[in-house]
């Protein structure tokens, strides 16, 4: 009887260090709502560094595609000024604008197809950036 044991015993073992590791946790999948949420937050971070920018004159003026339609092209265009860490704006907006295409695809979002028009120019007025169209 004791033959029986051992083998028993070692399979039973193997079972509850093995069992663990085979099974999925739903919590580590991204939900629909978590990444419209991360999108959010980064397009929040976005738009506050974008609005501490305060413009003098014109030339300090610019202007970024934000969002990316799932049709193409962005949502919109976003003003900010040299005064603020350009660099920093850019790489932000970068990431928002791939991350959302890949949710836009993942979660398979409609849009309107419609050309949202780029600035033809943008004008320091008031001490904030406006864009022309």
């Amino acid at each position: 009887m004791k033959l029986y044991l051992k083998p028993i015993l070692v399979f039973t073992c193997f079972i509850l260090l093995v069992a663990p590791g085979c099974t999925s946790s739903d919590n580590d999948t991204p939900t629909y709502e978590s990444e419209l949420s991360e999108l959010s937050l980064l397009k929040a971070e976005i738009e506050t560094l974008a609005s501490t920018s305060v413009c003098n004159e014109t030339s300090e003026c610019k202007f970024i595609a934000l969002g990316s339609k799932p049709c193409g092209g962005p949502w919109t265009y976003l003003t900010y000024t040299t005064s603020i860490n350009v660099e920093q704006l850019q790489a932000i907006v970068k990431e928002y604008n791939q991350k959302e295409a890949v949710f836009n695809t993942k979660w398979d979002i409609p849009s309107d197809c419609a050309l949202t028009l780029q600035p033809t120019s943008i004008n320091c007025e008031n001490n904030d950036c406006v864009l022309m169209y």
